[in-house]
């Protein structure tokens, strides 16, 4: 059996391992040995998860601003609340954001508003937001930005 079929095998058995495995090839330039089917699938999957990440916490700021901005009923008991989600997703988005990313918030951002709106319609029950989104993806991003 080859390196390669036993790290097919540690794949479907232990994939933490198969991970450490195949960092060890990378790192000393065995490339012949990795299990490349698995390795793509892997490379595919991280891609996927950090975009949906970022995603993900943008819609939150999104979310958050929109509360800050329209819901007044509930603005005196919950506005330093929405702040600091606010706040403390910025911080975990900047932490994570590349240029690719960065690149790809900006092509989704009308998607993510109007999933951000949808949202926020059901929790508030108003229908009083903006049809197009009204924040620059630098003002969802910038610490002091706050409507």
């Amino acid at each position: 059996m080859t390196i390669t079929t036993d790290l097919k095998q540690l794949y479907e058995t232990d994939e933490n391992l198969w991970l450490e495995e195949t960092i060890k090839l990378l790192k000393q330039g065995q490339f012949s040995q990795l299990d490349l089917e698995n390795l793509i699938e892997e490379l595919i999957s991280l891609g996927k998860r950090d975009s949906a990440k970022v995603k993900s916490l943008l819609r939150q700021i999104i979310i958050h601003l929109l509360l800050l901005q329209y819901w007044q009923i509930e603005y005196e008991s919950n506005y330093r609340h929405w702040i600091g989600e606010i706040k403390t997703f910025r911080y975990d988005l900047n932490n994570h954001l590349t240029t690719n990313l960065m690149n790809k918030l900006q092509d989704d951002l009308e998607k993510i508003y109007q999933s951000a709106v949808d949202f926020v319609q059901i929790k508030t029950n108003l229908n009083i937001f903006p049809e197009k989104c009204p924040y620059i993806l630098a003002q969802l991003l910038d610490d002091n930005y706050l409507p």
